[in-house]
């Protein structure tokens, strides 16, 4: 069964680990046994191929990363990168609608794909035993996607259900979607993954046409298997059904750079289906995955966020009692990117008092820095979260194709432990200090209507 998820879905902290910097001084990468085995290559089409051998279990999994998303979009064909995560499943001038799913699940498999403002990505689990049969399946889709419109029509609807649950009936994603889109006002990054609703009613087919052509291209993909295979097996099967899919021109770069943001924008959403206030920021961090400060990013988020000992959650949780819950997260990409924070408030909550109580915290982090058991603690938790991913196929792919797409060579997954080892405490304070400005962020508010918040009273 296929589960298809949104960029809603990793900002409320569903992600994986980011890829993460590569910075000037470059530390010594961490041994993860079976390493040494991983080998790639690029076909003349320009498709990168990254295996990595592992024996554990006759299983092995084959991840597509496309260097596409809601970023590539614009004002017309928004929410074309999600549409195109439920067409690829949807038959080939080969293969029937469904008949996807069936073959693969005839094989023992499953898939699964995600979209987010930067990338779509589809992933395949399988029995190694059906490594052809993959192959066979994912080269026909790249090549020979089907444009059928009966099955558009069909898909155009289930994505507008879609956005409807996740987002126009879904009080914290409205918020989000608003605040994005006030947090942005240049950079495409504003464009929700979905898409806005009236362009979802509009795609032609012609639009989706261009749109395949120029980002399905394997000049713009990476592709990454990980389990029980031979990496010649692997490439022979790649020069059999992927090597004649041919290069496309270069997608044109987004080349837009989000002017500096010169003071506070604040924004209310108010829900007649909602009971209690939600208290949230969006902070810009000005550099994307592969900055230099993204590993200190990281560890500012879990030292406030992260669990029942950090540092929102003891203030507005434990000791203040005005939230419910908290949460902190970088959503960082090819461009820059925000941090969000976020507290979600009981029924009838003083808003004014939660937000004091906030600012107050984070001031706290700027003004006196953070301590050095909470560092210790915090690396300890992403070294553990690094060693988690390692121990999986999945968790392998995964890591190897975002370092791969977002930083440019997949072998610095094995940097990341050395990395949290170098941020100080003050390259915390620094970092907070510049990112964690009034000016700097957006304050999305979502309330209850009038009407609602004084029948609570």
């Amino acid at each position: 069964m296929r589960l298809l998820s949104l960029s809603f879905a990793l900002l409320l902290g569903c992600a994986g680990l980011p890829a993460l910097a590569a910075q000037p001084a470059t530390p010594a990468a961490t041994a993860v046994p079976g390493s040494e085995q991983i080998v790639s290559k690029t076909l003349a089409n320009g498709l990168k191929i990254i295996v990595w051998p592992d024996h554990d279990i006759p299983s092995a999994n084959y991840y597509t990363f496309y260097r596409v998303g809601s970023r590539n979009e614009h004002v017309g064909i928004t929410g074309l990168a999600h549409f195109f995560e439920h067409m690829m499943f949807n038959g080939t001038s080969r293969r029937a609608q469904g008949e996807f799913d069936r073959t693969m699940e005839a094989a023992g498999g499953s898939n699964n794909a995600s979209t987010s403002n930067d990338l779509t990505v589809y992933t395949d689990w399988f029995p190694s035993s059906a490594l052809e049969t993959i192959f066979d399946l994912e080269g026909d889709r790249m090549a020979h996607l089907a444009f059928v419109p009966s099955v558009i029509e069909s898909e155009r609807g289930v994505v507008y259900s879609e956005r409807r649950s996740s987002v126009d009936n879904d009080g914290f994603g409205t918020l989000m979607e608003q605040m994005q889109a006030t947090a942005f006002i240049a950079h495409p990054y504003h464009i929700p993954t979905i898409g806005w609703p009236s362009d979802i009613e509009h795609w032609t087919i012609d639009d989706l046409k261009a749109f395949f052509k120029t980002y399905y291209a394997p000049n713009n993909a990476v592709l990454v298997i990980t389990g029980d295979v031979d990496p010649q097996q692997v490439f022979a099967l790649a020069d059999r059904y992927l090597a004649a899919i041919p290069r496309q021109p270069t997608p044109p770069a987004v080349t837009t750079v989000e002017p500096e943001q010169l003071g506070e924008r604040r924004i209310v959403v108010e829900r007649a289906d909602v009971r209690a206030p939600i208290l949230a920021y969006a902070f810009h961090t000005g550099f994307g995955a592969a900055g230099k400060d993204a590993p200190a990013l990281e560890l500012l988020t879990t030292i406030l966020s992260d669990g029942d000992s950090s540092r929102l959650h003891q203030r507005l949780v434990e000791r203040e009692q005005v939230a419910v819950d908290v949460g902190a997260f970088a959503d960082l990409g090819f461009d820059p990117g925000l941090l969000w924070i976020y507290a979600n408030l009981p029924p009838g909550a003083d808003v004014a008092k939660a937000q004091g109580l906030l600012d107050d915290e984070l001031a706290r982090v700027v003004r006196d820095g953070v301590t050095a058991a909470e560092l210790d603690k915090a690396r300890n938790l992403q070294l553990s979260a690094f060693w988690r991913q390692m121990a999986t196929i999945n968790g392998k792919a995964r890591a190897l194709g975002d370092h791969e797409v977002f930083n440019g060579d997949y072998r610095l997954a094995f940097d990341a432990p050395a990395r949290y080892a170098a941020v100080s405490a003050a390259d915390i304070q620094a970092l907070a200090a510049k990112l964690l400005r009034q000016r700097n962020r957006t304050t999305g508010i979502l309330l209850p209507t009038t009407e609602h918040a004084e029948a609570a009273r």
